[in-house]
């Protein structure tokens, strides 16, 4: 029987999916095709392209959860068709919504019952929220004394990217503080020299991105109090705790930095990175509803009901808010701190580690803050390498190790940092330094260091 009767004869759903034809030409890249395909070859060729992506789990540069339950994927499912934002259809996410605002208000040490806030696509535009009325509020203070409002500035110290676009977006001068030397944050005794009447807030962060530090919010608040006392300039504190917010709880629980700290107006969150809930939320909290100007709140009813929005869209999947509340209730305080109790010791392992090595000093060791590390070249004008050319070797093990100057007065300074998520046990980072050292012994010598060092397996 000739071949071409034979593959005439097979039914379309008993096709191979690699022998369709969508499978024997390029997907379309321009053009939207004429006619259907058969969605399991559509499907397993978009997967094969996704294969190419770097593996999520060895991506030791994002903050971001990589790794969930399978409950956390069957809520996200439910939850495809939700629209969040529409909360006259979907009260009860709109429910689950303010049940994790509440959550975070008292696990931040809210005044009971005062706390206002609301789920974000994530940290930046929570941040962005929080800038938002810390700028209206600050103008409206400035009309009500007859002066200029033009001029609006906002202090910090290096900070994530997030607040730069939000000075530009909505014409703030972002005023960042450059880091001293040796520092690896905003200090408080930096902040008389920048800040004035123009000042909309000082912003801290409880986890700077480039060193994984906490800035030391009540050294921050008091030095504001003391400027206070000799100026008359009342300027409030924002803590960005996109990381920290849901590791200080747990880890430090007796680190003050939240809302026991009078001057502290309010805090973000990214529920997508340390909150352990896949990607898609953040959360921002006021101390209490009058420090979310009226103006920028827009007012939906349902059921009767009254229900305040405050985003800057408005179309969003309820998903990760559903499995935010998930991760909330199955690990409870106790679960949290025993996930990452872990982590910051298998950070600590690691901090070990690079210690021994020899070329590197460490800027931070995985204690006190975030479960993380982060260190530079001891000599990097001796070095036989640089932390880019080891970048660059650690990926051809897979890994996603970045390295980066550190911002400011210290742009001289580069540095590389691992971050160790829920999902980056102990034996996958005993690997990570065995190919760190691998990695350092071939860019030193030019040998492995298992051919250096025969029966190596550290």
């Amino acid at each position: 029987m000739a071949l071409h009767k034979v593959t005439e004869d097979i039914p379309p759903a008993f096709e191979d999916v690699y022998s369709t034809d969508v499978s024997e030409s390029g997907l379309p890249r321009h053009r939207m095709p004429d006619t259907p395909s058969d969605p399991r070859a559509v499907c397993a060729l978009i997967l094969d392209e996704l294969a190419l992506d770097g593996n999520s789990s060895q991506n030791l540069a994002t903050f971001c959860t990589t790794w969930a339950e399978p409950e956390v994927h069957k809520l996200m499912d439910v939850c495809l068709d939700k629209n969040m934002v529409d909360k006259d259809e979907y009260p009860q996410t709109a429910e689950i919504e303010s049940r994790c605002v509440r959550i975070l208000s008292d696990l931040w040490h809210c005044p009971s019952g005062q706390a206002t806030g609301c789920s974000t696509t994530g940290s930046s535009e929570a941040a962005m929220l929080a800038g938002l009325a810390l700028k209206r509020l600050w103008r409206a203070r400035r009309q009500a004394l007859g002066k200029p409002a033009d001029r609006p500035n906002l202090v910090c110290g290096p900070v994530q990217v997030c607040w730069e676009k939000f000075a530009r977006y909505f014409d703030v001068e972002l005023r960042q503080v450059p880091l001293e030397a040796d520092a690896t944050g905003l200090r408080p005794h930096q902040l008389r020299d920048h800040v004035d009447e123009n000042t909309i807030g000082v912003v801290g962060i409880l986890g700077v991105t480039f060193t994984c530090d906490y800035e030391p919010v009540v050294e921050l608040a008091a030095e504001l109090d003391a400027i206070e006392a000799d100026t008359g300039l009342d300027i409030p504190l924002h803590i960005d705790a996109a990381s920290g917010g849901f590791i200080a709880p747990f880890l430090q629980p007796d680190l003050v930095w939240d809302f026991q700290v009078d001057r502290v107006v309010s805090i973000n969150a990214s529920g997508h990175k340390y909150g352990m809930a896949p990607l898609g939320v953040g959360w921002v909290v006021w101390r209490s509803a009058d420090r979310l100007p009226e103006e920028l709140v827009f007012r939906v009813d349902y059921l009767g009901g009254d229900m305040p929005t405050f985003a800057l869209n408005f179309s969003r999947p309820g998903g990760a808010i559903v499995a935010q509340y998930y991760s909330l209730l199955r690990l409870g305080r106790a679960g949290y701190a025993k996930v990452y109790g872990a982590c910051a010791a298998t950070a600590q392992y690691l901090a070990g580690e690079i210690a021994g090595m020899g070329p590197f000093t460490l800027l931070y060791d995985g204690h006190g803050a975030l479960p993380a590390v982060s260190w530079t070249l001891t000599e990097p004008d001796r070095a036989p390498f640089s932390l880019y050319e080891l970048t660059d070797r650690l990926r051809t093990h897979g890994w996603q190790v970045p390295a980066y100057p550190l911002p400011g007065g210290r742009a001289d300074t580069v540095v590389q940092r691992v971050l160790v998520r829920h999902g980056i046990g102990r034996d996958k980072v005993m690997l990570l330094a065995r190919d760190i050292r691998t990695s350092v012994s071939h860019l030193t010598s030019g040998v492995p260091a298992e051919a250096a060092h025969p029966g190596f397996h550290h």
